[in-house]
This record gives structure tokens, C-alpha cells and sequence, in this order.
């Protein structure tokens, strides 16, 4: 009698925020985690998806390959597949590098209002958010590449949540989650991905929803309770290089990544306690000299991309253990 096959492991993807260059980062280092791995990321049991990890968790879980994202990315035309015959303008159909002028006034009164006992109690970027004002960019475009892979509904297979926050509430929303309003999967990452003060929100139902990187840059917290054995995670805004930039973009864009990182660390905490063992990778420092202090400048995702494989390869072949909290903590 042969020997009884051990199970197979529970494995969770979580993919974070980041912008144009995030997601470009991102399928980098999806590329290079199924190389490590061996296994198509498609066969992973849970996604969680915020911000631009939304689009890329959405597209995965709807069958889309990882060869043809990289393609995709690329400016390669995809012939077979669930991407094929659409067409992408990556220069102008993110909406520029610039956010444009906002609408006048709090982005969100009624948050602030519905909250104001207990603002402490939310996120401090949920709060930023409500008081940022109301952006005018349009994400359609978005949803229209989302809608040509899943033209109605949601994925068919289980295990896909798309974040984002309800710009009325302040509540996150885990759209897919059991319990959660069904809801058309492009209409889930346009929410995911209106950043607040640069799109408009998405209206879904009597809600307008915002960005699920207002709550948390990759909600890692939500694997809790998933029966998992290991949980990847792709976050393009985490860094854990200490290095001291000369310019001041950059110096208050590597402040913005502390404060990220410190959250992470605190998510994956909870994870681990959970049983879960996790890994997190971020951008490395090549990766951040690539991306610059805009994540929106689509004038250097190739040589994001590029990094990214190269990077990304060596860090999940061999990683390093992660830092501890307390190097974060002065700017939590």
C-alpha cells in the first residue's frame, strides 16, 4: 500500500495598495513567487485585494494567468485568455500622474459626523480621507477592464474579498465576504481603487465607497479565521529599508512607508497568532529608487517591472527575517 499523501497546504495571497507603480511591482513579484513556489498563485484558497491589489486579486481569481498580466503589463497583445482583444492605455487611462482640482469641502461630513465620539477608534487615513475633499477623476476605465473579464457578478470560484472603506460610515466593507451585499466585482475594485481626494467615490447602492487602502494598505488582518497555512503578502507601499533620502519627497514619502510597515507588522501579528505562517515582501532598494516618490508616474513602470523580477526573485529565494516593531514605533 502506498503511503497516505500529506494535505495540501492552505495558502492565502494578499495583495496591497500602491498605485499605478505598485501594481506593476506587483506583477513582478508574482511572477517570481509562482517561480519559488512552483504552483500557480491561481490555485491560491483566499485573495484579498485592496487598492491596485484588488484589480490584480480580481483578475487572478477570475482566471487570469500571471504570464499574461506580465504581458499585459508589458504592452504585449494577449490573443488567448480572459484579456484578450482588450486594449489598455496604461498612460492615460489611470487618469495622469497628477490628481486634478477636488471639489470644494470635506470629502465626507457625514463620516465625521457619524463618528465624532469616537474618531480615535478609526484609522487615522479613514479620518484623513472624510476630511480630504471629494476628487473628480473617473475610474471607469478600471472597471471597464475588469467588466471585459467578468462582465456581470462576482468570480465563480470562492475566496476572493475586495476592500474598500464606505465613505458615509467609515466602515470597511470586505465586498464577497459571507454576509456582504452582493455586488458586481467592477463595481467592488472601482471602490477599491478611488483613492480619496484624486477619484470620485463609487456609488454602490444608497453608499458611496472609497479606497480600502484608507483602512489599511493591504487589510491583512482579514486571513484571520481562513484555516490557513501560509499567507503571502505583495505590498508595494511596505518598505523595510532604512535609508535617509536627500530629497523631500522622498523623505516624506519614506515617513508615509513607516507608517504602512508599523501597520503591517501589527496585522501580521494577529495573522501568525492564527496559525498562519506569513510572508511579506515590499519593495527593496533598488525597487525604491525605480518607483520615485509618485506612484502614480506611469512613465517609470518599466523599469518598476524589471526591477521588480529581478528583486523579487532574490528576496523570496532567500528571505530575511522580518524587523520588529519597535523600529517603527516612533512613527505610528
Amino acid at each position: 500500500m502506498s503511503p497516505a499523501r500529506p494535505p495540501a497546504r492552505r495558502r492565502g495571497l494578499v495583495l496591497g495598495g500602491g498605485g499605478v507603480l505598485g501594481a506593476a511591482w506587483m506583477v513582478g513579484a508574482l511572477k517570481a513567487l509562482q517561480d519559488e513556489l512552483g504552483t500557480d498563485v491561481r490555485e491560491f484558497d483566499q485573495f484579498v485585494g485592496t487598492s491596485a491589489g484588488s484589480v490584480l486579486a480580481g483578475l487572478l481569481a477570475a482566471g487570469v494567468s500571471v504570464e499574461d498580466l506580465l504581458s499585459h503589463q508589458l504592452g504585449g497583445s494577449l490573443d488567448t485568455g480572459p484579456l484578450s482583444g482588450y486594449v489598455w492605455d496604461y498612460d492615460k487611462d489611470t487618469g495622469g500622474d497628477r490628481p486634478g482640482r477636488p471639489k470644494v469641502g470635506f470629502g465626507s461630513g457625514e463620516l465625521l459626523r457619524r463618528n465624532a465620539l469616537h474618531l480615535r477608534s478609526l484609522p487615522p487615513t479613514a479620518v484623513l480621507s472624510a476630511i480630504l475633499p471629494e476628487g473628480r477623476g473617473s475610474i471607469e476605465a478600471v472597471g471597464a477592464l475588469v467588466a471585459h473579464v467578468v462582465p456581470g457578478g462576482w468570480v465563480p470560484r470562492p475566496g476572493l474579498t475586495v476592500v474598500a472603506l464606505d465613505y458615509d460610515t467609515g466602515e470597511r466593507m470586505a465586498f464577497g465576504r459571507p454576509g456582504v451585499e452582493p455586488v458586481d466585482l467592477s463595481a467592488a475594485v472601482m471602490a477599491s481603487c478611488a483613492i480619496p481626494g484624486w477619484y470620485q467615490p463609487v456609488r454602490i447602492g444608497t453608499h458611496r465607497y472609497i479606497d480600502g487602502g484608507a483602512w489599511s494598505s493591504t487589510n491583512l488582518d482579514l486571513m484571520i479565521g481562513l484555516d490557513l497555512d501560509e499567507v503571502f503578502v505583495l505590498a508595494p507601499q511596505v518598505s523595510f529599508v532604512k535609508d535617509a533620502p536627500t530629497q523631500w519627497r522622498s523623505r516624506v514619502e519614506r515617513q508615509w512607508r513607516n507608517r504602512v510597515t508599523l501597520r503591517v507588522l501589527r496585522e501580521l501579528a494577529r495573522v501568525h497568532a492564527d496559525g498562519a505562517e506569513v510572508t511579506v515582501l515590499g519593495p527593496g532598494e533598488e525597487d525604491l529608487e525605480a518607483f520615485g516618490s509618485n506612484l502614480m508616474d506611469v512613465t517609470r513602470r518599466p523599469k518598476v517591472i524589471e526591477t521588480s523580477l529581478r528583486t523579487s526573485a532574490v528576496a523570496l529565494h532567500d528571505p530575511a527575517p522580518l524587523p520588529d516593531r519597535s523600529a517603527f514605533e516612533d512613527v505610528g
